[in-house]
């Protein structure tokens, strides 16, 4: 059984997914808490489900070191086996990546190393790009740089502004992560040997 700690910063549809799949027995995973930087709705899933929440905010604390200690000792708290950013919009110190890495991945909204940052979707479009995607990959010390564990592509129709694109990537994008949650518990995807 992988047991897992999910940070998130949103409505949590990614997290939703994930607390899905975890009922399922036979999909191998626990999920142990759910982490945020914000009093974010998405929490309110994890409740739902009756895993235990903690918000941890940056505003907080005299420095993003500082909190991100803080953040690591709350995750650190649960043991798990592996830490999912799942629409977690805050850049993480190194300190904290190194803490935790290789078992610390996330999810973004466009095929890597094309577009990284907050703004995927919207750049995808400005690039006038074909296609655009999803990448699970690992965090490293930059941002949206870590080695890519999964990919899956997304048409862009020549009708799609950046809400209607980004629905339809974020439909791609939950069942991505799920599969590949499943896969690392499956001991199909061993995050240790991925080449960084």
């Amino acid at each position: 059984m992988l047991s897992v700690v999910v940070l998130i910063s949103g409505s949590g549809s990614n997290l939703r997914a994930l607390l899905e799949a975890a009922n399922n027995p036979l999909n191998g995973i626990r999920i142990l808490a759910v982490g945020a930087d914000n009093p974010a709705d998405g929490l309110a899933h994890a409740e739902l489900f009756g895993i235990p929440t903690f918000v941890v905010a940056p505003q907080s604390f005299s420095s993003r070191e500082v909190w991100g200690e803080v953040l690591l000792e709350n995750i650190q708290h649960f043991e798990p086996d592996l830490v999912v950013l799942a629409g977690f919009m805050k850049i993480l110190p190194a300190s904290f990546v190194a803490a935790l890495s290789p078992n610390l991945i996330n999810t973004h909204p466009s095929l890597l190393p094309a577009f990284p940052g907050a703004h995927a979707v919207r750049d995808a479009i400005a690039a006038g790009a074909k296609t655009t995607g999803v990448t699970i990959h690992i965090v490293d010390e930059g941002v949206d740089t870590g080695p890519h564990i999964a990919q899956s592509v997304v048409a862009v129709s020549p009708e799609d502004d950046e809400l209607t694109l980004h629905e339809r990537i974020k439909s791609v994008e939950r069942n991505l992560l799920v599969q590949t949650v499943i896969d690392i518990a499956a001991k199909k995807i061993n995050l240790s040997a991925i080449e960084r």
